[in-house]
C-alpha cells in the first residue's frame, strides 16, 4: 500500500510517520542480521548502512538520494541472504514511502 508523499505526523506524537515506519523496519532487519549465524562477505556493509539509516532516522527527515544509496548498499550485500529477504522488503518499502529524490 503507497502512502501519500504528503502525509503529517500523526497528532500528538509529531513524529512523520514515514521515519517511525523507517526507524522500525531498519530495527526489525539489524535485529535479523545480528542473529543470523553465517558470515558472508559484506556483511559489514550491511551492518554499516543499516546503522547509518538508523542514525537518519533518528535525526529527523533524512535525504532520499542518501537513504537510496543505503538501500542500494544494503541489497548489495546481503540480497542473495534469502533469510533477511523478508527483512530487506521492509526496509525498502520503508525507503520508498519517502519518494523519489527531486530531479528523477
Amino acid at each position: 500500500m503507497l502512502r501519500s508523499l504528503e502525509q503529517r505526523p500523526v497528532t500528538g506524537s509529531g513524529e512523520d510517520p514515514r521515519v517511525a515506519e523507517l526507524r522500525a523496519a531498519v530495527s526489525r532487519l539489524r535485529r535479523e542480521l545480528a542473529t543470523h549465524p553465517v558470515e558472508f562477505p559484506d556483511r559489514a556493509i550491511a551492518e554499516d548502512e543499516l546503522a547509518a539509516l538508523a542514525a537518519m532516522a533518528t535525526h529527523g527527515s533524512p535525504e532520499i538520494p542518501r537513504l537510496r544509496r543505503s538501500l542500494l548498499l544494503i541489497a548489495g550485500s546481503i540480497g542473495s541472504v534469502s533469510a533477511l529477504a523478508r527483512g530487506l522488503s521492509k526496509v525498502r518499502a520503508a525507503v520508498d514511502l519517502f519518494g523519489e529524490p527531486s530531479g528523477h
